[in-house]
């Protein structure tokens, strides 16, 4: 596989940047902008597809081997995309429990798209860094396969977010805020914007640890810490996958005001989160805001599914 492979897929970019007027933040002097990579493709939207495709040229063509959840995004992407170029994928699934059920529509969608999956329980799941493990789940995937890590976070990810970051630059953005699950995305977003301009990310998953691993990303990528971000903690709304009536609520309003659907895991947090910063007075008047639009909702999703 090669950048010619990719680009026959046709994705939309730079992705567009859409004003939108929002009386939360236009009392306060902000404008809020919309960062649609959403629509860069109907298969492999958003951080997908700045995520994976740089994975997918250094796999070239080689089957592939990664891990999600049981409604991870990814892993739909990745079934997506092997389908799309051609080769095959291996989705090692947490939750042992899981096999032997009818799939959801999450996994339908991969099996369909040929993804085999491969269900673990969560403790081995939670050791699949280790080279014993990786190596036993790789006997059960074919030969040669890419190992690509969950949510399709590494150094190559990371550098492939970059251009958003550039984008969002180029395009006059002073703040941009995105969701965060496993942060690649954040660490790539913060090092294209550069100097004078930050990243907010904003957690979808308890635990206090994304930092560190930002910061190790970063390392890998760059070789140190690049570009001015921090985390907002306060918005996961019980954990990976939970709402709240609260949540729910504000999502349908966000879609009422400005006629977008809203994505309930990531987006609407994130989304909750900067409307939170603005009436808080976290941004001075004239700032423009960015919110980056990751995803589109799943119908086969539930609003809150165990992580």
């Amino acid at each position: 596989m090669n950048a010619l492979g990719l680009s026959s897929l046709d994705p939309l970019l730079p992705s567009p940047l859409e004003p939108v007027e929002d009386e939360r933040f236009t009392r306060h002097g902000v404008r809020l902008l919309l960062k649609r990579d959403d629509l860069i493709h109907p298969d492999l939207p958003g951080n997908k597809w700045r995520k994976l495709a740089p994975n997918l040229i250094r796999a070239a063509g080689r089957p592939v081997l990664t891990f999600g959840g049981a409604y991870s995004n990814h892993l739909r992407a990745t079934a997506a995309a092997g389908r799309l170029l051609g080769f095959p994928t291996t989705g090692v699934v947490r939750g042992d429990e899981l096999a032997g059920r009818p799939l959801n529509p999450s996994l339908a969608r991969c099996a369909a798209d040929g993804m085999r999956l491969l269900f673990v329980d969560r403790a081995t799941y939670r050791a699949k860094g280790d080279p014993e493990v990786l190596a036993r789940l790789l006997r059960d995937a074919p030969p040669g396969s890419f190992v690509v890590p969950e949510g399709g976070s590494n150094a190559q990810a990371v550098r492939g977010c970059t251009e958003l970051g550039r984008e969002l630059r180029a395009q006059g953005a002073d703040v941009a805020a995105v969701a965060c699950g496993t942060g690649g995305t954040l660490a790539g977003l913060a090092a294209g914007l550069g100097e004078n301009r930050r990243a907010i990310g904003v957690p979808v998953l308890k635990g206090g640890f994304l930092a560190t691993d930002i910061k190790a990303l970063q390392e890998a990528a760059f070789g140190g810490p690049a570009g001015d971000w921090s985390l907002d903690e306060r918005f996961h709304f019980g954990g990976y996958a939970r709402t709240t009536p609260a949540l729910e609520e504000f999502a349908a309003d966000f879609e009422a005001r400005h006629g977008l659907a809203i994505e309930r895991i990531y987006v609407a947090k994130m989304l909750y989160g900067l409307v939170t910063l603005v009436q808080e007075g976290a941004f001075p008047p004239g700032t423009a805001v960015v919110a980056v639009i990751t995803g589109r909702p799943d119908p086969g999703q539930p609003s809150d599914a165990s992580r």
